[in-house]
Formats: C-alpha cells, structure tokens, sequence
C-alpha cells in the first residue's frame, strides 16, 4: 500500500497512464429490458501499481475488468492502454494486444487433460513459441510462482492454491505489461489467499507488471493495493489511495467497507461520547495510555474497528468520557492535540 514503487515505476520513462477509462459505459438488453451496468467510467490506473476495484454484487466491478481487455466490449466510451484506444482495434491487432494483458480468475480456467507445465505452454505456443523454448520458459515461471516440483502434476492433482499458482504463470507467459485479477482469492481459504495475495505483491515489484485486482473483500485491497476505486451501482462511489479510504471513506458504501459491522454506541444516559478517528499516524503510539499518564483522565472504549497498515493507525475507536464536565473537558483538549486523529462529539443516545 505504499506509494514508493509506483515513483519507482514513473522515473523509469513511464509517461501517463498504463490504462486509462474514459466515460465507458455498458448496458445490456434493449428497450425496456435494456440494463445499464457501468455508467461514465473514468479511471487512470499508473504503471506499475497495483489498483484495486471493490464493489458488492452486482456493483459491475467484473464487467468493468472484462471491459478492459474487450472481453466485453463496451457500449460506449474509450479504454486506452499504454496510450492506444483498444476499442479502435481490428480482431488481429486486438489479439496481438490481448498478449500484453492477461487475466487470472476465481475459477483458474486451466485445461484438465494438460499438466501444469503444459498449461503454462499453451499461450507460448499459440504465440508460435517453439515448443523447446517454450517448455524452458514454462519451467523459469513455475520456479517463479514456487512450483517447479509439480511440473508434471494435472489440474486434479493440485490444491486450489497450488492452481491459481499456475494460472498466474500462464497469465505471465506472454511478458504482459498488465496483469487483470478477477476475484482471484474468492475460491480460496484465508491461508491461502494470504499466500496468493503475497505472491501478487512480490511479482509486481519484481516485475513491474502493473495489476488490476477485482474484491469484494476490503482485506484485500487493504493486503496489496496502492489505489482503490468503489463501485456501486455500475459508478465510482469514490477513488483514492487505500490509506485516505480507510482513514476518511466519504460515501456511504466506503464506510460500508471499511466499517462493515458498524459501530455499535451502546445506551448512555450521563457519559460524554467522542469518535476518535486514525488517519495514519503510529499504530505504537499509546493514546489511551497516553491520555491516562499525561493527563490523569480516565475513559471507557465502548467500541473499536482499528487496523495496522504498514505500521499505521487506521480506523475509529467510541470512547465514554467522564461525567465531570472539567475532566471530560480536559480529555478533549488532550485528544484534539494529537496528530493523525480527529475527534466528534456523537450523541449518546443514538
């Protein structure tokens, strides 16, 4: 989730956007069936980033994916990759195209009668690869996504870690500049996912492909992504870096995401309620502590959703000040001079 590698990327000579959105819209059916799936789409996903799409079903996340390699095509508007409108492509040079963005999804889409090694041969050989080169390459990306022992080992054979593994050295066969990750983790327990999620995150800096990643699960775009766009109802609800998400979503499907069991104020009749909400400073710092030692005030945590992202503080913590007005009052000025945090006041009976 850090910005440093996507500078990287750009002081190397990327200039512009490695995919950019204009106005794309989707509609499927005619007439009074006619349903629209994506509305005015507008997005610039860098070089070398890993950008995040998060929606719940139905939101239209998957086709905009599949927008971007015209496995739909859209009902209007442009995608540009690396500068070229796709859309204005002949079948020939879109083919030619699609060789520098793959695809990895949910269901793994291997060939069962092809072993591992095999699948990963496919793409070379339909790129007219000969099949000793081809065979050599396919061996270098199953080291690469550390299953090189299981060469030979058929789709049936393997764990579904151990194929989506394998779909994403087929995916990188073709040395593609973009690499569209569709729900890639939803198949697969936490464990693995974790182990999925990490292997993503390493192939980018080691290759500098740059990654498009299709949840609906915040802990991973919260796990790998440097930016993030909210789709609800076929539009971006919002757009941002993961860090300014978590710290202050600004529509009501963000906080849904960051704050997705809500937060519970229970019944208070006397006790001041304050929201302190993190927005990046340490995740180490004390506050609590800090507040009783500096200032001898002592207050209830009536409610938290905080997380630790790269060693920073996001998230909202209630907290129940002390009926005594000049304590209460004390703790306030305490907490509204620290930085990275905001406080409200909330009401106490809601």
């Amino acid at each position: 989730m850090r910005d440093d590698s996507i500078q990287v990327q750009e002081t190397k000579g990327s200039s512009g956007a490695s995919i950019q959105i204009q106005h794309l819209n989707k509609t499927f059916g005619a007439g009074p069936s006619q349903v629209q799936a994506l509305g005015d789409i507008n997005l610039d996903i860098r070089p070398g980033e890993i950008f995040g799409i998060i929606g719940l079903s139905g939101a239209g996340k998957s086709t905009l994916v599949r927008c971007m390699n015209l496995l739909e095509r859209p009902t209007s508007g442009k995608v540009l990759v690396e500068g070229r409108d796709i859309t204005q492509l002949s079948i020939r040079e879109l083919r030619r195209a699609r060789q520098s963005i793959s695809m990895i999804f949910q269901s793994f889409n291997l060939l069962m009668q092809r072993t591992a090694l095999e699948n990963i041969c496919f793409p070379l050989e339909l790129a007219g690869m000969k099949g000793t080169q081809a065979r050599e390459k396919a061996r270098s990306l199953l080291k690469l996504v550390g299953l090189a022992e299981r060469e030979n080992a058929y789709p049936a054979q393997l764990s579904g870690g151990q194929k989506q593994r394998v779909a994403i050295a087929r995916a990188l066969a073709t040395d593609p500049k973009v690499l569209l990750c569709d729900e890639a983790t939803s198949a697969l327990d936490p464990s693995t996912t974790q182990s999925i999620l990490e292997l993503l995150k390493e192939l980018n800096q080691k290759l500098g492909v740059t990654m498009v990643v299709i949840t609906h699960q915040m802990n991973v775009i919260e796990a790998i992504c440097h930016r993030v766009a909210i789709l609800d109802g076929g539009v971006v609800a919002e757009e941002g870096n993961v860090a300014d998400i978590f710290a202050n979503p600004k529509s009501a499907i963000g906080r849904q995401f960051v704050y997705p069991d809500g937060v519970q104020i229970p019944k208070l009749t006397s006790t001041k309620v304050v929201r302190v909400v993190f927005n990046g400073g340490s995740s180490y710092e004390p506050l609590i502590a800090s507040l009783a030692i500096d200032c001898g005030v002592k207050v209830n945590i009536l409610g938290a959703d905080t997380r630790n992202i790269d060693g920073k503080a996001f998230g909202s913590m209630l907290l129940g000040l002390p009926k005594d007005e000049g304590e209460a009052g004390k703790a306030l000025r305490y907490l509204r001079g620290q930085a990275d945090i905001t406080v409200e006041e909330v009401p106490a009976d809601v």
